[in-house]
């Protein structure tokens, strides 16, 4: 079972008992079970009836993904919609401890962040970052690895619409070519293991775009770590 790092008690986000973490031990034992999951877009497999065997991924055979590697902890559902919305629009520092703390110990992340050079966390657009006053995904990053996590090494540019009901196609445009690295730090990823961090993946069209720019400045491997994974194939994020 997985154990929550020491603090002092609070309600559970989930099932409200007191005194707990900000995510129980119970809680995370029965919506975060792990899943066979895509080794490059981390969305979830099903299994074949007469084989056992993983069925391939119908997601990337239509849309190969420029990641070497992707690893979602959970899914984008119920209750964990409703706590990164917490922590997102309420800029809560227990929650996202505590986030950080489940996506360490999902399966395939710590060999992930052992390996890497760097951690970069997708960047929000000016205005998102103005409206909103942090980074989510930064916040995880540090959580996950402070003394890797380079908060800005990847830029991005634009003020972008938000995407929640955008297609797939609107999502793809919406962040074509809006993300490069800074100068400043090409030597630094040349050549180097990297994790890129974000909050959720739906489409994948954002942190997709975001791998290729890591890669157009010599990233050698990129592994796409995200907390939640949309599994709805016609996704919208």
């Amino acid at each position: 079972m997985l154990k929550l790092p020491n603090s002092l008690p609070s309600l559970c986000h989930i099932c409200r008992r007191w005194p707990s973490q900000p995510l129980c031990a119970p809680c995370i034992e029965r919506f975060a079970q792990p899943t066979q999951r895509c080794p490059t877009c981390a969305l979830t497999l099903g299994q074949t009836q007469h084989t056992g065997r993983t069925a391939d991924c119908h997601n990337c055979a239509q849309h190969p993904s420029p990641l070497d590697a992707c690893v979602a902890a959970v899914s984008y559902t119920f209750p964990w919609a409703g706590c990164i919305a917490r922590f997102k629009f309420q800029a809560d520092p227990s929650l996202a401890r505590a986030l950080a703390h489940l996506m360490r110990h999902a399966p395939w992340v710590e060999p992930a962040l052992d390996t890497a050079t760097l951690v970069v966390p997708m960047p929000l657009t000016p205005k998102r970052l103005r409206e909103r006053g942090f980074n989510q995904a930064l916040e995880l990053a540090r959580h996950l690895a402070p003394y890797k996590t380079h908060a800005r090494t990847l830029m991005r540019s634009g003020d972008s619409a938000h995407q929640v009901r955008a297609s797939r196609q609107e999502r793809l445009e919406h962040v074509r070519d809006v993300f490069w690295v800074a100068p400043e730090h090409v030597s630094a990823v040349r050549g180097q293991h990297v994790v890129l961090v974000d909050d959720v993946m739906t489409t994948g069209a954002s942190i997709y775009e975001a791998s290729r720019a890591l890669r157009a400045a010599g990233a050698g491997h990129i592994t796409g770590l995200v907390l939640a994974r949309t599994e709805e194939r016609e996704a919208h994020h």
